[in-house]
């Protein structure tokens, strides 16, 4: 296996900073106001809207936790990954058109239309202390595993805060030059480099192991479905249907409506839901090939990386070593940035964006010009920043305290707040009261379940005999369970108590009722940017092809000069992803003809 990086690595590495720094830079132009700040001037085309939804929902937990899981359990993670495609399969039928339709700049807009003031203020002040703590949690087991893995490679000098501040320097300066043009097209690149990098390395350990065939026959796993190490097939349907159930909540929350906020129109918006749906479904089939494969060749992988703490976080990247040529490891470790980048860009614009339009603005500044808001916007989105680096270098120092009260804190109020905010499209005469109120009643059930309706009470109360793995599935699944069932129950009943508004309150929620029912069109929109958007992610797409194609010539020459021997497979990696991603970008710089940016009468 290789055992340190190579020269050609480290340029791609470099190189991949520099683009994603570059994509900053270029979007600064499409920047005129808060709603291009925040949602990209709510003109995005639908495949720049999926990507940044698909990768939004997406994390460097994928190649660690998630395929751990697989090395382990088999395939029964699938439930949480296909409980992501179901649920922007609902989004697109159902979500994706009426956030859109909000006609708003931040989600926390459209809470406030339907539910008032002092509802917005509580969302506000929920989600971005949850959406800080959640990308320094991020940000932290992002660092330690590059660390802990590729750590021998670097030089002696780098640190886990190194890898940190570097992260966040990328992230800052993409989130604060471009806003979310920036974010969106950093979001749809490293969709497609990780996705390029996922199909080489599923081809590669496939062929590692002869083939899907061998995987059946060979693997150590109980059962490859569900794993081994459960005695109570019920709870395990009942573990996967909560999955579903969990996700589907999760896609469509509307404080994360953001990512169909940025669309042109409802149409893409559903389009977009439906690109990021298929992503889900094809996209677990590729990424857990690796980890099925090395827990045939690796058994032990405690004995391959003896310093690593969950040494079966590192089934993934043990077939890279093993499957992917020279060049190639940078573009992985690259993608592995891309993963939680993709997250921690979007969740900081988000926050940025809730602050300054849901209280600065309202609250503090309630005259505050657009040239103020702008400044504002850029100031909050790097001292959110700032708050992500010092929480995750806090994280990576200590492991109680503060960290396991947010853990708790995020856990116990994640599920209890989004279900009333999904309720509010379908009951639509409520107290305004009735969001929070539903949000204070579920999270008397997810306290229940932490303090007292715990797997271990269960396994004792009812004679059970749970294994380690069962009692972790059933603490996860019962608050689910419970807050969707009474918790829907609680919201309905409020409307009994519903009174008619007057004045001002009374037009927006009739103003957030009646949009509901009004699709928005690209002709509310005084100028199209199809073209511009385009050029832009074509002309990007065609450079980073061109840069693969080149490494994997610089590769094929040493080689050569060497008298090395180059495989096919080495030749078909840099060829594929180069290549594809080439034609992509041709495709996407011609797509849209010149004349379309001109501003309509």
């Amino acid at each position: 296996m290789q055992d340190s990086i190579s020269v050609i690595d480290i340029a791609v590495l470099v190189f991949y900073f520099g683009f994603l720094f570059s994509i900053g830079w270029l979007s600064k132009k499409f920047i005129k106001n808060t709603s291009d700040y925040f949602r990209g001037s709510g003109q995005m085309l639908w495949w720049m809207a999926g990507a940044s939804a698909f990768m939004m929902q997406f994390s460097a937990w994928t190649f660690t936790g998630a395929a751990s899981d697989v090395y382990s359990n088999g395939l029964r993670i699938l439930s949480v990954f296909w409980g992501n495609a179901l649920g922007f399969a609902v989004a697109g039928f159902f979500f994706a058109k009426r956030f859109r339709q909000m006609r708003v700049i931040t989600a926390i807009e459209g809470v406030r239309q339907r539910f008032g003031k002092a509802t917005e203020q509580v969302y506000t002040w929920l989600s971005i202390p949850t959406g800080v703590f959640v990308a320094g949690l991020w940000l932290n087991g992002l660092s330690i595993f590059i660390y802990s893995v590729f750590g021998s490679m670097f030089p002696a000098w780098v640190t886990v805060e190194h890898i940190m501040i570097l992260t966040a320097i990328i992230v800052l300066f993409n989130s604060t030059m471009g806003g979310s043009w920036a974010v969106v097209a950093s979001d749809f690149m490293q969709m497609v480099i990780l996705m390029g990098i996922a199909v080489v390395m599923a081809i590669g350990s496939l062929a590692v192991i002869g083939g899907p065939a061998e995987i059946v026959r060979q693997t150590p796993v109980e059962n490859l479905a569900f794993g081994s190490d459960f005695n109570y097939g019920w709870l395990l349907a009942i573990w996967m249907f909560s999955n579903l159930l969990k996700f589907v909540m999760i896609v469509n929350n509307p404080q994360e409506a953001t990512r169909y906020l940025t669309a042109k129109d409802s149409k893409n918006a559903s389009k977009a839901a439906f690109m990021a749906s298929a992503l889900f479904i094809v996209g677990p089939l590729v990424w857990f090939i690796p980890p099925l494969v090395a827990a045939i060749k690796y058994p032990d992988l405690a004995a391959v990386f003896p310093g690593m703490g969950n040494p079966e976080q590192t089934a993934y990247v043990v077939m890279a070593f093993e499957t992917l040529p020279v060049g190639l490891m940078g573009l992985l470790i690259a993608g592995m940035f891309a993963a939680t980048i993709s997250s921690m860009d979007t969740g900081l614009n988000r926050n940025a964006g809730i602050f300054v339009k849901n209280f600065y603005q309202p609250v503090l500044r309630k005259h505050a010009s657009g040239k103020e808001q702008m400044l504002a916007s850029r100031i909050t989105t790097f001292i959110l920043g700032f708050i992500i680096v010092a929480m995750a270098m806090y994280f990576n120092k200590s492991k109680a305290g503060l960290f396991k009260l947010m853990m708790d804190f995020t856990a116990l109020v994640s599920t209890p707040t989004i279900i009333p905010l999904l309720m509010m499209f379908f009951i639509k005469r409520t107290p305004d009261w009735a969001a929070w109120a539903t949000a204070l009643f579920g999270l008397i059930f997810t306290s229940l379940c932490k303090f007292t309706i715990t797997p271990e009470w269960a396994n004792t109360t009812f004679g059970l005999d749970m294994t380690t793995r069962e009692l972790g599935d059933f603490g996860q699944m019962l608050p689910v369970v419970l807050c969707v069932i009474f918790q829907p129950i609680f919201f309905y009943c409020t409307k009994f108590f519903y009174r008619d508004h007057r004045d001002e309150r009374a037009k927006e929620l009739q103003e957030f009722i009646d949009n509901q029912e009004r699709p928005v069109t690209a002709d509310e929109h005084e100028e199209c940017l199809d073209h511009a958007q385009g050029k832009m992610l074509g002309s990007l797409a065609g450079v980073y092809g061109g840069f693969v194609l080149l490494v994997g010539l610089v590769v094929l020459v040493i080689n050569l000069v060497k008298g090395n021997l180059v495989t096919p497979m080495s030749i078909f990696a840099f060829l594929g992803i180069g290549g594809v991603v080439g034609i992509l970008g041709w495709i996407l710089a011609h797509a849209y003809k010149p004349a379309d940016i001109r501003k309509k009468p």
